[in-house]
């Protein structure tokens, strides 16, 4: 019995100790809601604390990773050829991942119609609207406008980096790992080796302390979306109920089919075996909703299914910065569907060509403004504006926004790693625990 403990308590298992921490928080968010109080203290407080505490955590150690594992990725690049190869193979797939994740929303939000009701109850979900939301919709995108895709660019470099850092800025951060990265190939002698050392030293210093912070996930996991949940509640799926099932199914499309396909046939890795190295990282995703937060999970997820640090070092800060799969399916699903109800209660329909509109925005707002405060809110507010709908309507899918959140970041999280996984197998690297069986990359290894 000792040893059966032992077993389900040690690291090796930690997937399944979050997966039960999962179920645990959907008994809390069905038997209690946001008055239950324990000893006084009431339950979503104590949530909101220990959920704190473990997102703290992770974030903590975000900036000196990211630097660290840039500048060592870079370092070891420089002057290659490897490092335009890798960097134009990681934005041609972020491109082509986006764009199917765009159209399988678009193509199911046309399929399903969530948003062709009855007048009467498009007219109804409109008036549920409350003023509440109206002003958290207003503070959140005031002063946002297009210009935020322009001004990403002006955020990648800097000012002053403790103050990028602070914010978490992650593109800045980018920016200044590969700058300095670079230029410290350039130093000689015993002064390299010993920066190399300390990056290095740095680098395996965060590895070791996410390792001992994921010891504590199942706590985090279950506090993260059991307060979700208790806030929340199960009925508010009853009346988006098609809505919700919409943009679930795209997301699994996309999650399931599209991603695992680029893997087998592209990168000859078995999806079956590699989901099961980076199921971590993807519950992590899930409960914190932060691709940001997640990151130090989710580069230490890639490394242990035998991708090199040369390839995490600089495809995975770059992904949980621009690559939103998820964000984007979303994007274009919210859109179509207030679309869908604005034709029920006005009977102007929403044309081809403003699809079309609606699928080059939500890729560029996806990899534009996602490095801004309530990004994916942002982007759909900007094409709610541009294809001419209410952008106040935005508040009908905000009751389940917050579930769906943890969903697509999910999502966005296994596409960064999927997209690794195939520069890595592209760049002959071995990647022999999760290799297909009879792939051509393999035979070629051999």
């Amino acid at each position: 019995m000792n040893d059966f403990l032992k077993q389900a308590i040690s690291y090796e298992n930690l997937h399944w100790q979050i997966a039960g921490a999962l179920i645990l928080a959907c008994i809390f968010g069905y038997f209690a809601d946001g008055d239950t109080a324990i000893f006084g203290v009431n339950l979503v407080e104590i949530f909101s604390f220990f959920g704190g505490l473990f997102m703290n955590a992770l974030k903590m150690i975000v900036v000196p990773l990211i630097l660290a594992a840039i500048i060592m990725g870079v370092s070891n690049m420089a002057g290659q050829e490897s490092f335009g190869r890798i960097g134009g193979k990681t934005v041609g797939l972020y491109v082509v991942t986006g764009f199917f994740a765009i159209f399988t929303g678009l193509l199911l939000v046309n399929l399903i119609a969530p948003g062709d009701i009855d007048p009467d109850q498009a007219q109804a979900l409109v008036e549920s609207i409350s003023e509440d939301d109206v002003e958290v919709i207003q503070s959140k995108v005031k002063d946002r406008s297009a210009a935020d895709l322009v001004d990403i660019i002006a955020r990648a470099i800097p000012s002053n980096i403790l103050v990028a850092a602070s914010e978490m800025n992650l593109l800045a951060l980018i920016f200044v790992g590969i700058v300095f990265g670079t230029f410290m190939t350039r130093l000689k002698g015993d002064i390299r080796v010993t920066m190399e050392r300390f990056w290095q030293g740095i680098h395996d210093i965060m590895v070791v302390i996410t390792i001992w912070i994921m010891r504590f996930a199942p706590i985090g996991v279950l506090a993260l979306v059991g307060k979700v949940l208790m806030l929340s509640g199960f009925e508010v799926f009853s009346v988006l109920l098609w809505f919700f099932i919409t943009v679930l199914l795209a997301l699994a499309i996309h999650f399931f089919v599209w991603l695992p396909l680029m893997l087998r046939f592209i990168g000859g890795i078995n999806p079956i075996k590699y989901y099961s190295k980076i199921v971590r990282a993807q519950l992590t995703a899930f409960s914190t909703a932060s691709s940001s937060a997640t990151l130090p999970v989710t580069i230490n997820s890639a490394e242990k299914a035998g991708v090199s640090t040369r390839v995490t070092s600089f495809v995975l800060p770059l992904g949980a910065t621009v690559n939103m799969d998820g964000t984007a399916l979303y994007e274009c699903v919210v859109v179509i569907f207030i679309a869908q109800i604005y034709a029920a209660t006005t009977g102007t329909d929403f044309s081809f060509a403003q699809q079309l509109t609606v699928v080059v925005m939500a890729l560029l707002t996806s990899i534009g403004v996602a490095g801004i405060p309530a990004a994916s809110l942002v982007a759909i507010t900007l094409i709610l504006t541009m294809v001419g709908l209410p952008a106040e309507w935005i508040g009908i899918v905000l009751a389940v926004d917050r579930i769906l959140d943890m969903c697509r970041t999910s999502t966005n999280v296994t596409s960064d790693l999927t997209i690794t996984a195939l520069i890595a197998s592209t760049e002959k690297e071995e990647l022999s625990e999760i290799r297909a069986q009879g792939s051509s990359t393999e035979a070629e290894a051999a």
